[in-house]
């Protein structure tokens, strides 16, 4: 039976009309000027007697109040009923993107969007990974409430895009390609998501893999993603260190602007059960980052490896079967067929007992040896009871309790605080139970100079360990895995789990999680001289102040290195406008600071100044090491001055001013509206990270690819209520025609943050709009 809603707003409106939203951003975006009720659209209501059938058959509601900004608040009585309103509610901001994903983890991008070689070749992915042995596995696997939101979701989705058809967001109103969904369909999208970093990247190397290629015919393997693509900031903040005695918590995730990772926020309310409030991505059905009543938490990617390669010996004269011990096993080959708008297209998986088969340039499948992946997110069922149990966490003990009984991240560490005052990390995630030990016996292939793990997998123990204590055969056990609570602070920025407090140093783990007394990261360092500061201070935190570690947009690359280039720019007769508008550089990036595009051109094109560096790093001072140029020697002014030049002279041929204001040649266009953009590069130090393309015929850095997306800073109370400051920089839609495209970009333009509504008062008071669905 398909459901329908009821929409109201604030002001009243008869009793016989209903209000349908296709998206409740674009209705308001829409609305006629003679409407008497904002972002609504008007029709016939049904007849009482269609209307109370409809009761009696499906007397199950959802509520969603709609808040400003287009957040939705999703109150049920189940879980089923909770799944149906997130589903709605996300679809009516970002279904184009949703059903764009589903197409791809579906295999059927060439059916709908052409068949180019990229399209075929992740279709047979998708189609030979995710197949129906796979898929029942998925399904097969957790709590009743899991599945039961998970069948909640389905439903909504799918009443969705039949109650909206033809109302829908021009980029895909009437697409043929939006179709109905089933439970199996969730299963790929979580799966396809996990395994995103690590099958994920050698799509083409697996579905081309063949025996006896050249290795002129063969790719290099792009093994892993640039932090500066998906990284990540949080901080978190125990009683020690707060004013009031509660954590505090910043959650700053770096991930893209555009696509299926675009954080989305909503509000997900089950009386007695569950009351949790933050963001998922577009694709996710579940508050990956977010707060409660009494934790709040966020992610950061992990420097964790979440797959190993296998180099198997091949049975000599036939290389599709391989030993494993005494035993002989067969490569299975995989036929796919990939449908295209007209004939179909085949590609061969090759299978074995650890992964597929990968075939680069370093990974050859030759006469003695083929090599093959294990993704550990490719056995990885478990994130949607994780996050469950998360959200019932009273603190951030039980909040690790959850980690370590499910180990469902996928590649993520987990930064928390709570209402009492607790303060944690861990990296208790989905990771290979590969010890240092086991490296040392097993691994083959060590001199490729990449990070990447091969192991013998011809030998049975060199697998992945197999301990009771972890949550699925194969993982590391969760007390293998680094971990830290603590009344004072905690740090992530994508570095390794050793500083995350650097007076309570995490040591000794296994080299697969990753590096110790190593240089960190300039963002790492950024985030923690910020810290320091204040504690230098003898100040405690409050929330406006860890908010303004990150909206200072502080440029600690220039705060360590600038003094230096300085000295030798005034050197240079044809660089003194240049030198000038440096010194005088605020040194941060703000919209209106002026010089730091000249930093910013110069930083991208010395990419080999750490070769420069006067103090090397120090183990015992790491936050402040390196640092300072060797400027008194003759390369290291050459290469100031060249890389110096070169910037200007881009900046010349860009038609930008020496004297741009950051904001004015950083920016983004929407609907033709120029909103400059506060921010910058983490890999030159910025711990407010924006990574841009600077594009000489748009006259700056445009577009934005990547960076600060779902920013929130969580404290609690006097009362017990959170007291959550958000924004989402990119809005909440990806829609050119919602209402709610552009307002939070504005927001964050100007370094604002929103109130988000938590409690029933709350969202009263920023209230724009309710439905009421029957399923």
């Amino acid at each position: 039976m398909r459901s329908f809603s009821t929409f109201s707003a604030l002001k009243e409106k008869p009793l016989n009309t209903l209000f349908i939203p296709f998206s409740i951003a674009a209705l308001i975006s829409a609305c006629s000027p003679e409407s008497s009720d904002p972002g609504l659209m008007e029709i016939e209501s049904m007849s009482p007697e269609v209307e109370n059938s409809r009761e009696i058959i499906s007397p199950k509601q959802v509520q969603i109040r709609w808040t400003t900004h287009g957040i939705p608040h999703i109150k049920a009585d189940d879980w089923e009923g909770l799944g149906y309103g997130f589903a709605h509610a996300i679809a009516t901001n970002t279904i184009c993107v949703l059903a764009r994903e589903f197409v791809t983890v579906r295999g059927e991008q060439a059916k709908y969007f052409g068949a180019t070689e990229r399209n075929v070749n992740a279709d047979a992915f998708h189609r030979a990974l995710l197949h129906e042995e796979k898929i029942e596995e998925y399904l097969a696997y957790g709590s009743s409430e899991s599945h039961e939101l998970d069948a909640g979701y389905v439903a909504g989705y799918n009443n969705f895009i039949d109650t909206q058809a033809g109302n829908m967001p021009a980029s895909c109103n009437n697409a043929p390609w939006i179709t109905p969904i089933n439970e199996g369909d969730i299963a790929k999208m979580a799966i396809g998501v996990g395994i995103r970093y690590g099958l994920g990247r050698v799509t083409n190397e697996i579905v081309t893999a063949q025996h006896g290629l050249e290795l002129a015919q063969l790719n290099a393997l792009d093994l892993f993603v640039d932090p500066q693509m998906i990284g990540s900031n949080a901080l978190g903040f125990g009683s020690a260190l707060t004013d009031s005695g509660r954590g505090i918590l910043l959650g700053n995730p770096h991930y893209p602007w555009h696509g299926p990772s675009r954080f989305h926020i909503a509000h997900l309310t089950l009386p007695g059960k569950v009351d949790v409030m933050g963001a998922s991505l577009v694709t996710t059905s579940r508050v990956a980052i977010g707060f409660t009543e009494n934790v709040a938490w966020s992610h950061t990617v992990s420097t964790a490896l979440r797959f190993t390669m296998f180099r198997l010996d091949l049975v000599a004269g036939n290389p599709m079967t391989y030993r494993l011990g005494d035993d002989v096993h067969n490569i299975e080959a995989l036929e796919v067929e990939v449908e295209t708008d007209g004939e179909s297209i085949s590609r061969t998986v090759h299978m074995t007992h650890l992964g597929p088969v990968v075939v680069g340039k370093t990974t050859p499948w030759n006469d003695q040896h083929v090599y093959v992946m294990r993704d550990v997110n490719y056995e990885n069922y478990r994130s949607g009871d994780q996050y469950k149990d998360i959200n019932s966490a009273r603190n951030v003990t039980q909040l690790r309790e959850a980690l370590a009984t499910h180990q469902g991240a996928a590649f993520v560490n987990t930064i928390a605080a709570d209402a009492d005052g607790g303060a944690l990390y861990a990296d208790m995630s989905a990771i290979p139970n590969v010890s240092s030990e086991l490296i040392e016996r097993c691994a083959v292939d060590t001199e490729n100079g990449q990070r990447a793990i091969t192991l013998n997998g011809s030998d049975p123990t060199c697998n992945w360990q197999i301990d009771s204590r972890a949550a699925y055969p194969g993982l590391m056990p969760p007390t293998e895995q680094p971990s830290l609570i603590t009344d004072t602070y905690v740090s992530n920025s994508n570095d390794s789990y050793w500083l995350s407090n650097p007076d309570k140093r995490l040591e000794g783990f296994s080299p697969i999680i990753g590096n110790e007394q190593k240089t960190r990261s300039l963002r790492t360092r950024a985030g923690l001289k910020f810290v320091e500061e204040v504690l230098n201070s003898d100040q405690k935190f409050n929330q406006s102040m860890v908010q303004n570690l990150l909206f200072n947009h502080r440029h600690y690359g220039a705060e360590v290195f600038l003094d230096d280039i300085l000295t030798v720019c005034k050197q240079s007769e044809d660089l003194l406008e240049a030198c000038e508008i440096l010194g005088q550089w605020d040194r941060r990036q703000n919209l209106d600071s002026v010089g730091a595009v000249i930093f910013n051109r110069f930083w991208s094109i010395a990419r080999t100044v750490r070769d420069h560096y006067s103090v090397p790093f120090d183990v015992n001072n790491p936050i402040h090491t390196p640092s300072g140029l060797k400027i008194e020697e003759t390369a290291t002014q050459d290469f100031i001055t060249a890389s110096l030049q070169e910037a200007v002279a881009s900046l010349s041929e860009a038609g930008i001013p020496l004297n741009a204001k950051w904001g004015d040649v950083q920016f983004v266009l929407r609907n033709e509206e120029k909103i400059g953009i506060p921010g910058g590069s983490g890999r030159q130090g910025m711990f407010s990270v924006i990574t841009s393309r600077f594009d000489t015929d748009k006259g700056g850095y445009n577009p934005i690819t990547h960076g600060n997306s779902y920013i929130q800073v969580v404290t609690w109370n006097d009362d017990g209520t959170p007291n959550a400051k958000a924004i989402l920089t990119y809005s909440q839609s990806p829609e050119p025609d919602s209402a709610f495209y552009s307002d939070m970009t504005k927001l964050y333009s100007q370094s604002q943050w929103v109130d988000l509504p938590f409690t029933d008062e709350q969202i009263a008071a920023q209230l724009i709009g309710e439905e009421n669905l029957r399923y």
